[in-house]
């Protein structure tokens, strides 16, 4: 366990780098941020130096342990400066839990005139959050084999450790594009009349698939259709598996099947919604079809950046954008939601199974890119929908249980799950925030954000007999 604690140690040495780094930039939040790094600095240090020694190779165990703590505890490091700030604790960890998980919900308003270097911590936390999604998704999920991961492993062999060393060097490759991407995307919004503080700040929750924005009418305040048009574009990078990158780059192959699939729904989506609005509500079809792309990418690849309150578009659309919740982008990518992967698996499940039915005598193989999907690929994949439909359910009732409305309540849990951002209705549409929420309420949506970023199984499996005796069985190492 000292491992654990260890890294968690780390992490939180890390943020508090990044917190002295937002104090050297900005002087009127130095005191803030300054504070804050050495409060948080000095419990890393203090963890990490009371835990490190030599330490045994990783197991599945300790790696469930690692992946769930390291989220949690960068929420707390990055919620320090925020509380030092203004914020009170509840709404800087739902703040912080939002921007780590590159969710995008907030409770902050008046961002207009918020000082710069808050406005950068929450496009950090956002940069940070991304990149280290795909790095869990890549390095350590398909280990763990949670909802069907394991069609991602990067390594054969069932060694760990040697799956683990792959992994770091297939993550170094991704960190790269990454960042690469970002400061495309900076340079682009720059030469579309950002001023370089929106710029930087943008590209990084826009890779992200964040959403933060320095302005209460988030993307709505820049009203350059160019950059509408590269935001969509940059979006939906964001959401396409970094893998895909990484091969496309080393052999010149760009088929991918969960992407051909994201693309071609978003395109059909697309194209449905524009003409639906120029029928009914006799928008210029150009306006249209910008307005359609940029807010069915933000939703989709659950980014979160809003270029007009969509809701007031009419019921139809207001559906259309809950259902588009839940889809996700693609497996590997910052994107939160079910995942494009999973999709595919689910459909061609339903699929086999209505062809046994008709045919009971054909045996059926299902394959997903051109392999053979196992049985435990199969039943992980399923399970992941039954949790995930589970869970939704609960954090609806418990938030109605707080007083909120149906399309508020149920609209709260999924975009908090599928790590979304605004919701639809008065309240948490993208026109609003979560700020008027009570603090129980904003505690059930942080743990819905924590639970959708870690994919629920994650978290879920900590709390099972089985483990919790393995634990038990464990003991202190030697």
């Amino acid at each position: 366990m000292r491992f654990v604690f260890f890294i968690n140690g780390l992490v939180l040495v890390f943020f508090a780098g990044l917190m002295a780094l937002d104090a050297a930039l900005f002087r009127d939040t130095a005191a803030v941020f300054g504070l804050s790094a050495l409060v948080v600095g000095g419990i890393g240090v203090l963890i990490s130096v009371a835990t490190a020694g030599d330490f045994d190779d990783l197991d599945r165990l300790h790696t469930f342990l690692l992946t769930s703590s390291v989220w949690f505890a960068a929420a707390l490091a990055g919620a320090a400066p925020l509380c030092f700030w203004a914020l009170t604790p509840v709404d800087a960890l739902f703040e912080a839990m939002s921007g780590i998980t590159t969710t995008g919900s907030t409770v902050m308003s008046g961002l207009d005139t918020t000082p710069h270097g808050v406005i950068l911590w929450r496009a950090i936390l956002q940069c940070v959050g991304g990149v280290g999604f795909i790095v869990t998704g890549i390095a350590l999920l398909p280990i763990l084999k949670v909802g069907g991961m394991q069609l991602f492993r990067t390594e054969s062999s069932e060694k760990g450790g040697k799956e683990l060393r792959n992994a770091t060097v297939f993550a170094s490759a991704t960190l790269q594009i990454y960042l690469g991407l970002v400061a495309l995307c900076a340079l682009v919004y720059l030469a579309g009349g950002m001023s370089p503080f929106d710029a930087i700040t943008h590209a990084m929750t826009t890779l992200s698939t964040g959403g933060y924005s320095g302005y209460d009418a988030s993307f709505g305040h820049f009203e350059s259709p160019f950059l509408q048009w590269m935001g969509t574009l940059f979006m939906l990078l964001g959401a396409l598996p970094f893998a895909w990158y990484i091969r496309a780059l080393h052999r010149g192959g760009f088929r991918s099947e969960q992407v051909e699939a994201m693309l071609l729904s978003l395109t059909a989506v697309i194209a449905g919604l524009t003409v639906w609005l120029v029928w009914a509500k006799d928008m210029e079809l150009f306006t249209a079809l910008r307005q359609v792309a940029f807010n069915v990418v933000s939703v989709v690849t659950t980014t979160g950046f809003a270029s007009t309150d969509y809701t007031l578009w009419g019921p139809f659309a207001a559906v259309a954008f809950f259902v588009l919740t839940a889809v996700g982008g693609c497996t590997g990518s910052t994107a939160g939601g079910a995942k494009a992967m999973r999709w595919l698996v689910f459909s061609r499940a339903i699929g086999a199974h209505l062809r046994m039915i008709r045919y009971r005598h054909r045996v059926t193989i299902m394959r997903y890119e051109g392999r053979p999907i196992e049985e435990d690929v199969l039943s992980g994949v399923i399970s992941f929908f039954v949790v995930y439909m589970g869970t939704f359910m609960v954090l609806s009732i418990v938030l109605a249980f707080y007083g909120l409305d149906f399309s508020t309540a149920t609209s709260g849990a999924l975009t908090a799950l599928a790590n979304v951002g605004p919701g639809v209705g008065n309240i948490i549409g993208p026109a609003g925030n979560f700020a008027t929420l009570s603090d129980p309420v904003k505690l059930v949506l942080t743990v819905g954000m924590y639970l959708g970023r870690l994919e629920m199984l994650t978290v879920y499996v900590l709390f099972t007999p089985l483990f919790l005796r393995e634990a038990a069985a464990m003991g202190p190492r030697r």
